[in-house]
């Protein structure tokens, strides 16, 4: 940098005053992933999901792995900014539910080192039968680990962003809500469909960053947003046409990374006090007992039998048809 070079612009990591100066810098070679991948570019550091064949769906590693990787990016002190995106078709389909419901019964998919806790099918499984005595703290400690580690978004001293395509549904929007900005394509879809049968959103984002009326449009019909109507709404910042979605992703990444390090996290800190005295984590616990609630009611269990007999595709194509008529990747009815 040349003396006429504005001192404010450089790297935290730049100039004998720096803290960082002298630090070794971060080492790229981190720990491997199961389901996503981790690079940093310059200031930016790129969360990607990396399930595409699975629609990048959640599974038990998730929200271990992106706190991880959330704390690994705010612990770098060349990292500006957070960014997450999706590979394949979408950006996240929501949980795993395959496993869960269809599966249920037989155990279905659990992390390693996970036998016997909370997180192990076979706990939940038992926690689920019908004839059973069921615990709703057992739920609860299982779901609000997923919640706490999609709310490293949100927590994170750096800022964090969104860029969405293809589909964000159901736990998707879980993690995409914790995000302090959300960019969108124009045609990808972004909604809660669960809540009509089987689900309410235990991130408990949606009044905070929609208001109540609106929040309540969407999770009382579990209807879905294009993404021109995110934006409209006030979920997204910004939904540029797909193949506009990097470059403007870009342009409003590049523009946070320019900003000193210090300054972003000062800001993101002000403006986070605002949005946590809302009440945003009595809205997360709240949200969490009534997810576990929704998948224990005469209906609930209806649902999960359904799955098991015909499957979880058809059994949520049967959850969307008529009245909504909204099943699939699309909000286009056509």
């Amino acid at each position: 940098m040349t003396d006429d070079e504005a001192r404010w612009r450089r790297s935290a990591t730049e100039g004998d005053g720096s803290p960082y100066a002298h630090a070794k810098a971060p080492s790229d070679d981190g720990p491997a992933y199961n389901t996503l991948t981790y690079e940093v570019d310059g200031r930016v550091a790129r969360l990607t999901f990396n399930r595409p064949d699975q629609g990048n769906s959640i599974t038990p590693d998730t929200p271990i792995e992106l706190a991880h990787a959330v704390e690994r990016a705010d612990l770098d002190p060349r990292v500006h900014v957070i960014v997450l995106s999706g590979r394949g078709k979408g950006f996240c389909g929501g949980y795993d539910l395959a496993a869960s419901a269809e599966n249920l019964m037989d155990g279905g998919v659990i992390s390693s080192g996970s036998e016997g806790t909370v997180l192990d099918p076979v706990v939940q499984m038992t926690n689920h039968d019908p004839q059973g005595t069921w615990d709703p703290m057992i739920d609860f400690a299982m779901m609000s680990r997923f919640t706490r580690g999609f709310a490293s978004l949100l927590h994170a001293n750096k800022p964090t962003v969104a860029k969405i395509h293809g589909f964000c549904v159901a736990g998707g929007t879980d993690i995409a809500l914790h995000c302090d900005q959300i960019v969108i394509a124009a045609d990808a879809k972004i909604g809660y469909p669960p809540t009509r049968v089987w689900g309410v959103p235990s991130a408990g984002m949606w009044a905070h960053r929609l208001g109540d009326q609106r929040a309540k449009r969407l999770l009382l019909t579990g209807d879905c947003l294009n993404g021109r109507e995110a934006a409209e709404w006030g979920l997204a910042i910004e939904a540029p046409e797909p193949d506009q979605l990097d470059e403007r992703t870009e342009i409003l990444v590049q523009r946070i990374a320019a900003m000193p390090l210090n300054q972003l996290m000062m800001v993101k800190l002000a403006l986070n006090s605002a949005l946590l005295a809302q009440g945003v984590q009595n809205s997360q616990m709240i949200s969490t007992v009534f997810d576990g609630i929704s998948r224990h009611t005469r209906e609930g269990y209806a649902f999960q039998q359904r799955a098991a007999e015909a499957g979880f595709r058809d059994a949520v194509r049967e959850r969307d048809s008529a009245p909504y008529g909204d099943f699939g990747p699309s909000t286009n009815k056509d």
